[in-house]
């Protein structure tokens, strides 16, 4: 072979790898922005009282869920469960704040998000430290109930970000999580709030109203200043956004409680040139969706038992059940489990003889209408459908209608035309509980209970000179 042949051979190489290169999809940059302790409670989703422009606008510029859940109605377990792609009852995890410093690992075979993303060439971020001109840092949020091994994040720097391509981030937002703060700049009026039929209307309620939407506007500026910093600096065209909640709302049944309010959250997604602008959809999502859909954006094979469904793709498929799951919560135990289709909701609420509001410490010191629906109740100032969430015990089954009932009012679980619904949403549940293999039934260790509990007593006496009545 002389010369030339040679020449010619290398350069058909050289072609053809370079074909091959040019083939390979470009990989996403992947950004999750997260707020805590909110509802879908901006103007895109129709809230009458949302100043959310900047929300707005990236709704506007993608795709809009309205029927997005976390799988806890708190963060802890929430957010074990959507970091891995499982459900916390899966992993041993579901106890709010619970196997903090006792060594308690995932199980064989599930991971972090971060790793599996690090392993494919990702470069992955928690961010606190933002530039200086945002004059703000993100939380740097993790709050799961296991000890992860190894690190979990590479960086908590945004400066890092375009440097290291592609790139996993997390900003994580705290306006919306208690104690709420008064706008400076435009307050919302509380005369002129739009109450929730489930709170009183009262003075007290109101106010908090208004500053739980003070603080939505709040989060808006700082999501629009993040979304605006990843424009100037190039990045926005390569980068799948996803924003969404951690739990629902905590006003009243909302955050710590298995009403919708508890676990509905805003879910908006844009991806530039792959997902069309201003779509909404209405299909049942979960959080741990949002895991399997960013591993398989970011070309990855979805692992063997992993929970999630991709939202689009070779393996999207729509759901047809959500479920939740509420276990212990700080000095609260309980367990409750749920699951809707895209009409109807049932809960399953195995510890009936206790109260719906039971005592829990810190909500009663944040959350002022945890005190003042108690008051009013004691005074007979609460409507009848405002009175039931005060009961002293609850039913073992709920079922709702919430196409007619969206803030599950009416228990239809004893009425014989939906003999039906009730049955085949109870056996749904009972297939999940062992398919998923829930670990709710299981007491927590008692030693390792009361050294949980202690502690939560000495913190409740730290912030707030009192003790929790655990």
């Amino acid at each position: 072979m002389n010369f030339r042949h040679i020449a010619c051979l290398l350069l058909v190489i050289a072609l053809r790898c370079t074909s091959l290169v040019a083939a390979e999809p470009k990989r996403p940059n992947i950004l999750w922005l997260i707020a805590e302790d909110i509802g879908p409670d901006m103007a895109c989703y129709g809230d009458p009282d949302a100043r959310t422009p900047r929300i707005d606008r990236l709704a506007g510029q993608g795709t809009l869920y309205r029927n997005a859940y976390s799988t806890a109605p708190v963060c802890s377990a929430s957010r074990s469960a959507f970091c891995t792609g499982m459900y916390q009852t899966s992993l041993g995890a579901h106890h709010h704040r619970s196997h903090r410093d006792d060594g308690f690992r995932l199980p064989s075979g599930v991971r972090l998000i971060t790793d599996r993303l690090r392993e494919a060439g990702y470069f992955t971020a928690n961010i606190r430290e933002l530039p200086p001109e945002l004059n703000f840092r993100g939380a740097g949020k993790t709050d799961w109930n296991f000890e992860p091994e190894g690190k979990p994040f590479d960086s908590a720097r945004w400066a890092d970000l375009k440097s290291h391509q592609p790139f996993y981030a997390q900003v994580n937002f705290t306006q919306t999580h208690r104690v709420y703060h008064k706008s400076k700049t435009e307050p919302h009026d509380p005369a002129r709030v739009h109450l929730p039929a489930y709170l009183a209307d009262d003075p007290v309620t109101r106010e908090d109203w208004a500053l739980y939407h003070d603080s939505i506007s709040q989060l808006d500026a700082q999501v629009g200043a993040v979304l605006d910093l990843l424009q100037r600096e190039g990045l926005a065209a390569d980068t799948l956004v996803f924003f969404f909640g951690d739990n629902g709302r905590e006003c009243f049944r909302g955050k710590y409680f298995a009403y919708e309010q508890g676990c509905h959250v805003p879910l908006i997604v844009r991806w530039p040139e792959h997902l069309a602008p201003g779509k909404t959809k209405d299909q049942l999502v979960s959080l741990i969706d949002v895991t399997t859909t960013t591993l398989e954006a970011a070309g990855l094979s979805l692992p063997d038992g992993i929970a999630g469904v991709p939202l689009w793709g070779p393996q999207a498929q729509e759901r047809e059940f959500i479920f939740t799951a509420r276990d212990r919560i700080d000095d609260t135990l309980d367990r409750v489990r749920t699951v809707r289709d895209a009409r109807f909701k049932y809960i399953r609420n195995f510890q009936p003889e206790r109260p719906y509001l039971q005592p829990m410490a810190y909500a009663e010191h944040t959350n002022p209408n945890y005190l003042r629906m108690q008051a009013l109740f004691a005074e007979g100032k609460l409507d009848a459908r405002q009175q039931k969430f005060l009961a002293s015990h609850r039913p073992s089954e709920e079922l709702y209608d919430l196409s007619k009932d969206p803030l599950e009012f009416d228990n239809l679980a004893d009425d014989p035309k939906r003999a039906g619904e009730l049955k085949r949403l109870r056996a749904a549940l009972d297939r999940w509980i062992d398919e998923t293999h829930d670990q709710g039934a299981t007491p927590e260790d008692p030693e390792a209970l009361r050294k949980i509990l202690d502690d939560h007593d000495r913190k409740m006496e730290q912030q707030f000179g009192t003790k929790a009545k655990s």
